[in-house]
């Protein structure tokens, strides 16, 4: 694995325009490589303003019908709901390009949450044609960070951090907001081409610390365990959440 790139922004303002740009670029060089662009996407409120970027400046600047949406977790509620990924991504962004169903992935919250994991990995199979033992690769893989450390659903102490088979699993995790969730595992997001952390604001300046200069302990630390063989890792920090590391 390379060391993860680290790319600190003046404000979070600088700091979505520039994620921006850059998820534009990695679709361009996916599309014009492969044909398409398989991307997996976070929630969260510094993602959703750099959604709203794609969906407006850079509308004209990407493919979007050759781009394939993916989630990397999801609370389980429905898609109408205010709490989820989904609906913030439609409302952001899917909904100013026109994406059709057929390149919307979603994880059905709605389901009961073993079996919305159940399905989100079948579908996740099915569109990678994936046998046993076999992970998909997302061309670039959005996380955002918890200020507890988590990332994806992926929250310390859970057991679903140390998943090595499953592609997607539920679980309960330490949020009164919605504890009911279902996730991607670490080894799919480790089987990504690029990882592309998106982390904003003092809150979240401890937890940057903990993950890129913290002993290593990812069930304190659950971020850390990202971390792929073979494939890039970027953190785009504005100077805010980057205050403790430089």
């Amino acid at each position: 694995m390379s060391e993860p790139k680290i790319v600190i922004l003046d404000d979070a303002a600088a700091l979505h325009a520039h994620a921006a740009e850059e998820i534009a670029h990695f679709a361009g060089e996916a599309v014009c490589m492969h044909g398409e662009f398989r991307l997996c996407l976070s929630g969260g409120s510094t993602p959703a303003a750099a959604y709203e970027m794609l969906g407006t400046k850079f509308h004209f600047s990407v493919d979007w019908k050759e781009v394939q949406f993916f989630w990397g977790d999801e609370r389980c509620v429905g898609p109408d709901d205010p709490a989820s990924n989904f609906a913030m991504t439609t409302r952001t962004l899917l909904a100013r390009i026109d994406a059709r169903p057929a390149q919307v992935h979603r994880i059905v919250g709605e389901l009961p949450p073993a079996q919305a994991a159940s399905a989100y990995e079948a579908e996740l199979r099915r569109h990678f044609g994936l046998g046993a033992g076999e992970f998909p690769r997302f061309n670039l893989a959005l996380m955002g960070l918890g200020d507890n450390s988590h990332t994806a659903s992926l929250f310390p102490g859970n057991p679903a951090i140390h998943e090595t088979q499953r592609l997607a699993v539920a679980v309960e995790v330490d949020d009164p907001t919605q504890r009911h969730r279902v996730t991607l595992t670490a080894p799919v997001f480790n089987h990504a081409e690029r990882v592309m952390f998106l982390v904003s604001g003092t809150a979240k300046a401890q937890a940057v610390w903990n993950i890129l200069k913290g002993p290593r302990d990812a069930d304190r630390f659950p971020a850390q365990i990202i971390a792929p063989g073979d494939g890039e890792v970027t953190w785009l920090l504005d100077k805010a959440a980057a205050r403790l590391i430089v």
